[in-house]
């Protein structure tokens, strides 16, 4: 089940981590990346298909947060690839950017990252703030994992 329909949980922003379909890890490969990130961090509905991840949800509950990871091929990457090359056209980009930039034309693949902030009524009346180092730390894992790069879109940032 997806986040959007649990009303625990509001939809913040969406990331990216693209990479080559040659770099496609294994749920296994998946699991074992974001469990060496701690405790702290619950994969629940995964969703295979022929042994190859559809989506899943990681739950971040000490940041307050929680993440829809789905998977996304062919055509769709292609012309977001394209865009994001003309969009940083017009942005000053340093050398590890513009490295990263350039590897974007051999993408096909990408995870889409929802994130949430889980809301509601904290029982001891404290105010609840969503960390986002736990996006962070999961958007920096799968790129690591897939030797893809992330990209922030409402920012421009390339990680």
């Amino acid at each position: 089940m997806s986040l959007f329909g649990d009303k625990r949980y509001q939809y913040r922003d969406t990331y990216f981590v693209l990479f080559d379909k040659k770099n496609l890890p294994t749920v296994a490969q998946i699991e074992s990346a974001l469990s060496d990130l701690g405790s702290r961090y619950e994969t629940v509905d995964k969703r295979v298909k022929n042994g190859i991840l559809e989506s899943m949800t990681v739950l971040a509950p000490q940041d307050f947060s929680a993440m829809d990871i789905t998977l996304v091929e062919g055509h769709d990457v292609a012309a977001q690839v394209k865009s994001i090359q003309e969009e940083f056209r017009t942005v000053t980009l340093t050398g590890e950017d513009i490295k990263k930039l350039a590897r974007l034309q051999n993408f096909d693949v990408r995870f889409d990252i929802f994130h949430f902030e889980e809301i509601g009524d904290s029982p001891d009346g404290e105010e609840e703030f969503l960390d986002p180092g736990g996006l962070l730390l999961v958007l920096e894992k799968l790129a690591e994992l897939c030797d893809g790069v992330a990209l922030d879109p409402q920012s421009q940032s390339l990680m």
